[in-house]
């Protein structure tokens, strides 16, 4: 495929013509085969691009409303729906998991607090032992095994990716807090408000959703994948191009979006909390979103990661082009979505062949350090 070959399709204003040239390239010289790049700036979207395909046999064009699940990108939309409970006076980051889930005191976890939660210092990384196959589709079977959990680590010692856990963590609060499942507090909450597409638990019928592609170059997997034992046990025979796997509440990995929808909500939190005459957050609350609360080397990952309440700051170890005023959450293969209040901007990059770390490679097991996407942050900051 040559360069000209490549529809890019979509808005872009001439200030960040680099970009798209970038996202076109992406095409060229990596395996892309279907993406979306947006960036809001200041209430509004500058650019907001699709190319590719959305499946593997490249017969069924990206679209403007194509979907792709987003993987680890879901847990920034779940730590937003925590941030605005609190916001609301309804949920109490400092006050104990159990003062809303009664079940979770158990273990040693009876003061655990809803925070460390959030900033992966709960210790819960993993279920001992063997879960059956798909039991990561049942809810409850999820949620009543990580209450009977023991924590791993002393709570708050030592922080620790909990890569699939954090979803059912986090979830179930929100649950237990706003009545709501994560997925219906996303969608009635934040997406519809902002219409914008944002998915946790759907039917796939009648949507352009695109199938995930696996990574065909010779990769490493995540380094924590191999110690999380109990959850892969759990997600046996739960393939990511399942109608199952969608119809399913995931809140760690299984949102389903596009590039424009992520710009957009990291686009208000870029602007205090507000995007045109919706307010999802206080400015208050948005500075503590992007506070720093954890570093260090990551229990899970084997690498240094830096933690607020729910999202991922920069990282700096590894040279990452974003800048130190964002926070966002990115997702393994390579989606990411941040906001930067420093420049009001809000980015999103979604797609759906996924690249893992080569051997030898130093950047770290998250999509955050995927080179399509930090290729394309290098070229925004370029224009700005």
């Amino acid at each position: 495929m040559t360069l000209a070959s490549v529809d890019v399709q979509g808005i872009c204003d001439p200030r960040f013509a680099p970009v798209r040239a970038v996202f076109a390239r992406n095409f060229t010289e990596f395996p892309e085969v279907g993406a979306a790049v947006a960036v809001a700036i200041d209430g509004k979207l500058v650019v907001d691009l699709w190319a590719g395909h959305a499946d593997a046999a490249r017969t069924r064009p990206w679209e403007r409303d194509t979907i792709v699940n987003v993987y680890s990108t879901t847990k920034g939309m779940v730590a937003l729906a925590a941030h605005m409970l609190s916001d609301r006076g309804k949920l109490d980051f400092d006050a104990p998991v159990a003062k809303y889930w009664p079940e979770f005191a158990q273990a040693g976890k009876e003061r655990l607090p809803v925070r460390y939660l959030l900033t992966h210092q709960a210790g819960l990384p993993d279920i001992d032992g063997e879960l059956p196959a798909a039991a990561a589709l049942d809810w409850q079977a999820m949620t009543a095994a990580l209450a009977a959990e023991r924590p791993r680590w002393e709570p708050g010692s030592k922080q620790g990716y909990h890569t699939s856990t954090f979803g059912w963590l986090v979830g179930e609060v929100i649950r237990r807090v706003s009545g709501k499942t994560p997925g219906q507090f996303i969608r009635q909450e934040i997406a519809r408000p902002l219409g914008v597409s944002f998915h946790l638990g759907f039917n796939p019928v009648g949507r352009h959703v695109a199938e995930i592609l696996q990574d065909n170059r010779q990769g490493v997997a995540s380094r924590g994948g191999n110690a999380l034992r109990g959850v892969a046990s759990a997600m046996r025979g739960v393939g990511p191009n399942s109608r199952e796997y969608r119809l399913a509440e995931l809140p760690a990995s299984n949102g389903h979006t596009d590039a424009r929808s992520l710009a957009t909500v990291y686009g208000a939190l870029a602007r205090g909390g507000v995007w045109g005459k919706t307010r999802l957050l206080s400015p208050w609350a948005v500075e503590r979103a992007a506070m720093e609360q954890a570093n260090g080397i990551d229990e899970t990952l084997k690498v240094p990661t830096h933690r607020t309440l729910g999202f991922m700051l920069r990282f700096s170890e590894f040279g990452d082009a974003r800048p130190i005023t964002s926070f966002g959450h990115a997702g393994s293969g390579g989606s990411q979505g941040f906001a930067d209040p420093a420049h009001r901007l809000g980015f999103g990059y979604v797609m759906n062949q996924m690249l893992s770390p080569l051997p030898g490679e130093t950047r770290p097991p998250t999509g955050g350090m995927d080179p399509r996407g930090q290729h394309l942050v290098r070229a925004l900051y370029s224009c700005l």
